[in-house]
Order: structure tokens, then sequence, then C-alpha cells
């Protein structure tokens, strides 16, 4: 498929990885097997407080197309076919889960050397309708979203925003929540090799004139071990340390503490993933 600029999902996607990425505060397991053959296994567990949730998803690859399957331990079927290039620069994800019937979605996504283009639309007699584009050249990415329920014939969001990416550094500015909340993020690389990184995220309600913002830092200590940080000013506290304690297996520590309920226990959590 052709370069072209990032989506506009990709938008502030930077920072929002920086502050929320891999932080987890329950009991998380990972497993994935690649094969020698078309077909990868990844199986995932996950206990919240007294319930297991679990589920095993299998990948296909045969030319340009990618099967996967994913099967939960409710018994629910999640099912997406990718098909690459069905149009020059063009690619197809046709998704849908089963026992649930409503769940159908087809989404098309083009990338040229100027602009990306989104869509999906649900496979239902009322179906939602998604529109993302975005325009880049250079640096900077311009783009826009926006929904569209058929069944109330209304717009269910609309948003915009711009970015500015270098290697050193990322800002962005989205205005989202149908116009009624402008985010700003920035993202600065302390050093060349990128091993430290710091990151500032605040939103401002239009309407409300409410403000918020939320703080963060990143840095590698070596090849094998990450320490992150965040601090919101709803007084929240929290620290993530992720070690690669063999080739593409992790093993992540997270902790988080709210320092305006001192009478609740900090919460933590712990992820091991692992790839033979």
């Amino acid at each position: 498929m052709a370069n072209g600029p990032a989506p506009f999902s990709d938008i502030g996607k930077r920072a929002k990885d920086l502050l929320t990425k891999d932080y987890n505060y329950d009991y998380k397991f990972v497993l994935s097997v690649p094969g020698s053959t078309p077909m990868g296994l990844v199986a995932t567990g996950l206990t919240k407080g007294q319930i297991f949730l679990g589920d095993v998803s299998a990948q296909y690859k045969s030319g340009r197309t990618v099967v996967d399957v994913k099967v939960d331990t409710y018994s629910n079927v999640s099912t997406k076919v990718t098909v690459h290039e069905v149009m020059p620069s063009t690619k197809a994800v046709l998704s849908f889960d089963v026992p649930d019937h409503k769940s159908g979605k087809l989404d098309v996504q083009y990338i040229h050397p100027r602009i990306a283009v989104d869509s999906s639309i649900g496979l239902n007699p009322s179906p939602v309708l998604n529109l993302a584009a975005a325009v880049g050249h250079k640096d900077v990415n311009l783009g826009c979203e926006v929904g569209f329920d058929t069944a109330s014939a209304s717009f269910t969001k609309y948003t915009a925003g711009i970015s500015f990416n270098k290697p050193e550094l990322s800002a962005s500015l989205i205005l989202m929540d149908k116009g009624q909340t402008l985010k700003a993020s920035y993202v600065h690389s302390v050093d060349t090799s990128n091993k430290t990184q710091v990151v500032a995220e605040m939103t401002h309600g239009l309407s409300t004139l409410e403000n918020s913002f939320t703080i963060g830092s990143a840095h590698a200590i070596d090849r094998y071990n990450t320490i992150k940080t965040r601090f919101s000013d709803n007084g929240k506290v929290a620290m993530l340390c992720e070690r690669e304690w063999r080739p593409k297996s992790l093993i992540t520590f997270s902790a988080e503490y709210d320092t305006k309920k001192t009478e609740v226990a900090p919460k933590w959590g712990l992820a091991l993933a692992l790839k033979p």
C-alpha cells in the first residue's frame, strides 16, 4: 500500500499511548504462539476481582487476505477478514460477532500520498456511518471525523484535529465531543536517543469552562527496562515498570494511588506477555 499521511486516529496518539498504554490494574496473561505456517495463536487471560475473562485468537494469512478469529470465555466468536489492495491503495475489513447478528461492519481504508480516508458502515437495517479523513504534508497532519446514525438521522460525533510531528517532539490540538471540548497534547524527547520522554495533555470545556490536565514521563533505563509515570490534576498518581526478561516477552507492574482518597488502598496490577 502506498505511503501517505497518518490516519485521523493517529492525531494525539503518541501522547495518549505514553499516558495510558500498558497501564493495567488487574492480573493479565498473554501467550503468543507464532508458527512457521501462516497460522498464529494468541491466548489472553484477565482476572478482574473475582471474575476471570479469557479468549483465544487465531490469525490466518493467505496472499492479500488475513482472517482473525477470537473466541472468549462466554462463547462469543469475533471474526475479522482483511483484504489488502482490494483496489489500488485500498484495504477492506469485514468484521462480525456471533451470536450478535447486528454487529456486522464493513471498513474501507484508502491511503494516498497526500490523504488518508477511513470509512465504516454497520451491516444492519439502520446502520451507523463513520467517516474519517486526514491530509498531510511533511510533518503536519490535519483531519476530521464524523459519525451519523441513520435510525435517528442525527450526528453521533464530529471531531477535528491537527498535529505536528517530528522525531523529537509531537504536538496536537483536537476539537472533540461535538465541539464542546478542546484537547491539547505535547510530547518532547529530552535526549536525542528518545530514551526519556515527557508528555503533557490538557482539556478545556468550551461550555463548562472546566480544565483538566495530565503530565507523564517515560524513561528507558536500558534496552530491557522501562519506567513510566503519570500525574493528573484529580490527584491520581500512577507508575509503570516494564522488563523484557527474554526477547519479546514482557513483565509489567502498574500501580495507581488517589492522593485525594487516602482511605482507599492503591490499585495495582501485573501483566505477563510470553512469546516463545
